[in-house]
């Protein structure tokens, strides 16, 4: 069995440091299980540089996007008591979004022509929808997703299916890999199947199942004292750092990334992917609906933009990695991860029995250091 270098380890915590006294970093948590035991959790830098409050063990950060996998795991709960089959189209249960067409650029505008087929359940899970981010991109379309604000909070989810409703689809269905607003759309729909609210879904089947106690859509009143902050401007811009208002109750509870999380809370749900779908004596899902979420859905389905890397694939919920080459990061064939845009990140490889997470409000340094993390961790392995 492997094991986690020592050296290798304070190497990891110094460079860390490091990053967080050069001013880069306000701070971080950083944890590392291998064989389903925690060998390395450290608190470093502060929680708040404003008010010089120090980061402590159970400061709760904006997870953003590594809400997705949670949000998955809901999905496939649903499937494995026959409420759900992933070749379900997703306008049976949102039937504002029926009759869906794709928006085809020309000359810097946009022609409609209609979908071969209507997106599935299927095609959420792997992003493969047709549906995009307004962020991710610039083109013709992406550009409709900007002016129409799909992000905003104030809005319920089925005002939210409505106001998507309105736009084109960026891609056929089915036809490329694109990072999107499929998870907004697929909590929206269990909403509907479930009869509840999305944060009631999750809180009544997974959180509370798992002892997730810190891990919603806001932070109560008498918790606000223990909120992660990102530095008012940004190390790099200088440019007003703007995140989600942790704080606040909102309206649309965005399946996509509107969570908020602590380090021991979300490394209850690693161990529950570690195991095979149990933890502590509760069993959520089948050993094998874990296996079967975390293997490449995309096959010769080619991936749109960059944010696929070299090497991977997409599952249900998560990147997976086919290839131990072509990455220009290390791991090993299986791996499976995923981030957020707060400066969040975890992954999981099973053939190291494996997995490590690193939580951070830095939006803007995320990528650096998420790539300095990965490299950090499987330099530590003996």
């Amino acid at each position: 069995m492997a094991r986690l270098n020592a050296r290798a380890l304070a190497r990891l915590r110094a460079g860390m440091q490091a990053h967080i006294d050069q001013g880069r970093l306000p701070g971080a948590i950083v944890a590392i299980a291998l064989g389903g035991h925690v060998e390395l959790f450290d608190a470093l830098g502060q929680r708040d540089a404003a008010n010089n409050a120090p980061m402590q063990d159970d400061s709760i950060f904006r997870i953003y996007s590594m809400t997705k996998p949670l949000v998955s795991l809901a999905a496939l709960m649903l499937v494995e008591e026959g409420r759900l089959q992933l070749v379900d189209p997703i306008a049976k249960y949102l039937p504002a979004l029926s009759g869906l067409q794709v928006g085809v650029e020309e000359g810097g505008g946009v022609r409609l022509e209609p979908a071969r087929r209507q997106p599935t359940l299927h095609d959420l899970l792997r992003h493969t929808s047709g549906f995009t981010y307004g962020f991710t991109g610039d083109s013709a379309v992406q550009r409709q997703y900007q002016a129409a604000d799909l992000g905003q909070r104030s809005r319920s989810s089925t005002q939210f299916c409505e106001a998507l409703a309105k736009l084109p689809l960026a891609h056929q269905p089915g036809s490329c890999w694109q990072y999107s607003h499929s998870t907004d759309v697929l909590g929206a729909l269990l909403e509907v199947v479930a009869g509840q609210s999305l944060g009631t879904l999750l809180a009544e089947r997974i959180l509370a199942p798992l002892g997730m106690k810190d891990t919603g859509f806001a932070v109560p009143r008498e918790q606000w004292h223990r909120i992660a902050e990102p530095f008012a401007k940004d190390p790099d811009s200088g440019e007003a750092v703007v995140m989600m208002n942790a704080r606040e109750v909102p309206a649309f509870e965005s399946g996509g990334g509107g969570l908020v999380s602590t380090a021991g809370d979300y490394i209850r749900f690693l161990q529950l992917m570690r195991n095979g779908g149990s933890l502590a004596g509760t069993r959520l899902v089948s050993r094998k609906t874990i296996e079967w979420m975390t293997a490449d859905h995309l096959g010769d389905i080619p991936a749109y933009g960059d944010l696929l890397m070299p090497g991977y694939g997409f599952g249900l919920g998560f990147s997976v990695r086919m290839q131990t080459g072509l990455a220009p990061l290390p791991g090993s064939v299986g791996q499976y991860f995923w981030s957020g845009v707060g400066g969040t990140l975890f992954f999981v490889d099973p053939a190291e029995d494996l997995f490590a997470l690193l939580l951070t409000q830095a939006p803007n340094q995320r990528i650096f250091f998420r790539h300095l993390f990965r490299h950090l961790v499987y330099a530590a392995l003996d």
